[in-house]
């Protein structure tokens, strides 16, 4: 287990190279399991972005405080992939890679069902979020296991030379999940109509998951362990404690800090961006109509699907760490004028008057904080009334408390006053529909930040898979990434409404994923290594 070459170089031979009707099976029940997990972890995070989550299981009274609680419960369980990489990390090398991504994906369908399951906080209190982030946790330690064992199952299959095209399916299914939880929303939708939506219709996508269940079960049973476990097996080659084993082989430390760092931080937090950013930055922001926002980014992310499998096999061919590297400057370069782009396109109207008529707000001290229920003085308070509306706008110090929206002083500020001074003002806070030929605009940009997540995420399943010995694979490569997506990625949306929320600057929240992208292009140029051919060495 000493070499760090190829895949391929660890485990393959000829007599037991698998079929191609092997590989079609291994590749499908992969990534569908992937397609369907991921569903399960999404559908929280669509329905948080889009207010329901937050009404119906946290405290009311402050929709900001709300919309951070939900999005605080769908971090949970992004903080607890790291210790179920751990749990089942140790689980898939000692006892293999199939029957641990079986239970991983039983206790996630699982999980996912209760939360449709629980009572609103208006009948049960607080046992409501108790019980969501109960379950979140669940869903978290079972994602933990998921993808490693998923990537690594079909990389150990993989023969020589086509690993990076055939893990790409499985970076494609992540990608297919979060598309499959929306276009399963927006049939629900139409099934549940307006009120029956909202009190109980938005229940069935998180039921509907015990149905996705039984289809990978029904999959993943039909396979057969990986060639690379089978042969370690029989040469008793198996490491006896993966965990500690991870950290004290040598240079595995380095090389989990690299994934960390380099890898799973910079990929997780360009692609939270290009699909739960997009979505909220449409809803929320740019104040689009929630099932057209859902519609569009859909749509986006469908067409994106394709970058994830087309990079996955140029990797195949150049390298892993040169997309990725090209990847991680083009979204250092393009991230804020996509965003522009798309706010632009979205609601014209709005980015006009947000142009030529901006809000300033000044006093002495404006303590704002979107946690507060109520805020704590004047100038909190017109904050929080700018921030709920979706308003950008510019904090000045003063001797005293004044708004001016478009150069014109606004003496009264009831929220009444308020609104019409917006409205005078030309910010047309109602829900929108964009034209056919700003939708296309819309769609271009979300393909283009799409591209930068399929460059940076489709050669990646490969790569993880090559950096570790087989023996110790599964814990090596699912707990850095699994640290790094769960805690640089789940936390991208809080993190990032929080920012917005503070700054009043509807584009702050992109500074997160840039300053992470910068930070994992400098590891990685500095220490992720390439031999002559593009295989990734200690």
């Amino acid at each position: 287990t000493g070499t760090m070459a190829t895949i391929a170089e660890q485990g393959h031979d000829d007599a037991d190279e698998p079929s191609t009707a092997d590989i079609r099976l291994v590749i499908s029940a992969s990534a569908l399991g992937t397609v369907f997990e991921w569903y399960d972890f999404f559908i929280y995070g669509t329905l948080a972005a889009s207010g329901t989550i937050g009404r119906t299981f946290f405290p009311g009274g402050n929709e900001m405080l709300q919309t951070l609680l939900a999005w605080a419960g769908f971090a949970v369980g992004f903080g607890f992939r790291p210790l179920g990489a751990v749990i089942f990390g140790y689980l898939g090398d000692r006892l293999g890679r199939k029957y641990t991504f079986l239970v991983t994906i039983t206790l996630m369908g699982i999980a996912t069902a209760g939360v449709g399951l629980i009572p609103s906080y208006a009948a049960i209190g607080m046992a409501a979020p108790a019980l969501v982030i109960l379950l979140r946790i669940a869903q978290g330690l079972a994602l933990g296991g998921e993808y490693g064992g998923a990537a690594i199952y079909v990389a150990e299959h993989s023969p020589p030379g086509r690993s990076g095209y055939y893990t790409s399916f499985i970076q494609a299914g992540v990608a297919g999940g979060f598309i499959l939880s929306l276009i399963v929303i927006l049939s629900f939708k139409g099934v549940f109509h307006g009120a029956a939506w909202e009190e109980w219709g938005w229940r069935a996508p998180f039921l509907f998951s015990i149905v996705l269940l039984g289809i990978s079960l029904w999959m993943r049973l039909k396979l057969s362990e990986s060639p690379v476990f089978k042969k370690m097996r029989e040469a008793g080659e198996r490491a006896s404690n993966p965990l500690v084993e991870s950290f004290t082989y040598p240079g595995n430390l380095k090389r989990m800090l690299v994934a960390l760092f380099g890898i799973a931080a910079g990929l997780t937090v360009i692609w939270y961006t290009a699909m739960f950013s997009v979505l909220s930055f449409l809803q929320t922001t740019m104040r689009v109509d929630e099932t057209t926002a859902q519609l569009i980014t859909a749509a986006g992310a469908l067409m994106g699907v394709a970058w994830f499998v087309l990079f996955g096999r140029i990797s195949d061919l150049v390298g892993r760490k040169k997309p990725i590297v090209i990847g991680y400057i083009m979204t250092l370069i393009l991230l804020f004028p996509i965003f522009e782009v798309m706010g632009a396109a979205a609601n014209p109207d709005l980015a006009r008057a947000a142009r030529h008529a901006p809000v300033i707000v000044s006093g002495p001290a404006c303590n704002y904080s979107p946690f507060a229920a109520k805020q704590s003085d004047e100038c909190g308070k017109l904050l929080d009334y700018f921030s709920k509306k979706g308003v950008a706008y510019t904090k000045q110090t003063t001797p005293v408390v004044s708004v001016s929206i478009g150069g014109e002083p606004v003496h009264d500020h009831s929220p009444a006053a308020l609104d019409k001074a917006l409205a005078d003002a030309g910010y047309h806070l109602d829900r929108v529909h964009p034209s056919a030929r700003d939708i296309v605009l819309i769609l271009l940009a979300i393909l283009a930040i799409s591209a930068l997540s399929g460059i940076t995420y489709g050669p990646v399943a490969a790569l993880l898979s090559e950096m570790f010995p087989p023996a110790i694979r599964y814990s090596s490569l699912s707990i850095p990434y699994h640290l790094g997506t769960g805690y640089f990625g789940g936390f991208l949306p809080f993190i990032s409404q929080y920012i917005v929320a503070r700054t009043g600057d509807p584009f702050a929240g992109l500074w997160y994923t840039w300053g992470v992208t910068l930070m994992a292009l400098i590891v990685t140029v500095l220490w992720l290594k390439e031999d002559r051919h593009g295989h990734i060495v200690a």
